[in-house]
C-alpha cells in the first residue's frame, strides 16, 4: 500500500500509530501464542459450565459435574473419623499404662492429648507446659502426687483441692504463724533453704532442724524428701512452686498458699483424660 511506512532501522512496517514521534512496529503475535490464548478462553468457559462458578443471589451455579468442595471436605473428615475409631475404641478399653506401652496407641494419644492440652491447660501450665509461680512445671520429674501415667490420670480426673469432686486430691499445710514463733519460722526457713542452697545466717540452720523435726517430718519426712500420699513436696531439690530462698519459704510457712486444679473428668470424658495423661507423661518428666 502506498501509505505504508517502513521503519528505517528494523525494516518492519509500522501500524500507523504514533506518539510524540514514536511509531509502533507491526509485529503480529506468534501463531502458537494466539492459539494458546484462545484455548485458555475456551477452557475457562468450559470450566464455568462444568464446575460451580457464577454467583447468584443466594447460591451459585452448580456446574454440570455437581462438584462441591464442601462435600469433599465432609468426605475427608468422615474418612478421618472412621480411621480414628479403632484407636479411640482401643483407648477406651485399655488403661493408660497399656496405652503407653503400645507404640501406635501412644503416638495417637500423645497427638490427641496435645490438642486437648492446648485448649484446656495452657492457661495455667503454659504453652510448653513449663508452668509458672504457683503452677507446676510438667516437664520436670518433681511430682507431688506421683508421675506415673495412672497417677497423672488420677490427678487430671479428680483435680486437686477441687471441692466439687469427692475424690479430689487433698493436702493442707497449716499456717504455722499460729503454731510457732516468728523466730522459729526464720530458723526452719533457714534450715529448709540450706537443704538445696546457701543461707544468709548459718547459725539458724541447727535450731531450724529441731523445729523441722518437731513440726514438719510428719508430712515431709525425716529426710525432707516429701510424701506423695499427702502431696507434700520434696524440700531437698531446687524446684519450688511458690519461690525459693528463705524469704519465700518463710512466707509459705507463715501463711501457705493452696492452689486448686479443677477435676476434668466431667468436662472432657474418660477417653480424653487418658489421652491427656499419656501426653503429659510423655513430656519428659513422667516416671
Amino acid at each position: 500500500m502506498s501509505n505504508e511506512h517502513i521503519d528505517e532501522v528494523s525494516g518492519i512496517t509500522t501500524t500507523g500509530h504514533e506518539w510524540d514521534g514514536i511509531k509502533e512496529l507491526n509485529n503480529p503475535l506468534p501463531r502458537w501464542w494466539v492459539i494458546t490464548f484462545y484455548v485458555t478462553i475456551a477452557w475457562a468457559a468450559a470450566y464455568t459450565i462444568a464446575y460451580p462458578a457464577w454467583p447468584m443471589l443466594s447460591s451459585a451455579t452448580k456446574g454440570v459435574l455437581g462438584y462441591s468442595s464442601r462435600n469433599e471436605v465432609k468426605s475427608e473428615l468422615a474418612a478421618a473419623e472412621t480411621a480414628k475409631v479403632r484407636f479411640v475404641t482401643a483407648i477406651q478399653q485399655k488403661s493408660v499404662a497399656e496405652i503407653a506401652a503400645d507404640d501406635a496407641l501412644r503416638e495417637f494419644a500423645v497427638a490427641a492429648g496435645a490438642a486437648t492440652f492446648k485448649v484446656n491447660c495452657v492457661q495455667c501450665h503454659g504453652s510448653g507446659a513449663q508452668g509458672s509461680k504457683g503452677f507446676p512445671n510438667l516437664n520436670d520429674d518433681d511430682w507431688l502426687w506421683g508421675g506415673k501415667a495412672d497417677q497423672i490420670q488420677q490427678t487430671i480426673m479428680h483435680g486437686i483441692r477441687f471441692s466439687a469432686d469427692p475424690d479430689t486430691r487433698v493436702s493442707e499445710m497449716p499456717a504455722f504463724a499460729d503454731i510457732i514463733t516468728p523466730e522459729q519460722i526464720a530458723q526452719v526457713s533457714a534450715y529448709v533453704a540450706s537443704l538445696s542452697g546457701k543461707v544468709k545466717d548459718s547459725s539458724l540452720v541447727g535450731p531450724g532442724a529441731k523445729v523441722f523435726a518437731e513440726n514438719c517430718v510428719a508430712c515431709h519426712g525425716d529426710n525432707a524428701k516429701g510424701n506423695r500420699e499427702f502431696g507434700a513436696p520434696d524440700l531437698t531439690d531446687a524446684i519450688w512452686l511458690y519461690g525459693s530462698g528463705e524469704t519465700a519459704i518463710a512466707e509459705q510457712v507463715r501463711s501457705p498458699k493452696h492452689g486448686v486444679m479443677p477435676a476434668w473428668l466431667g468436662r472432657l470424658g474418660d477417653t480424653k483424660v487418658k489421652e491427656l495423661a499419656v501426653y503429659v507423661h510423655s513430656l519428659g518428666g513422667g516416671e
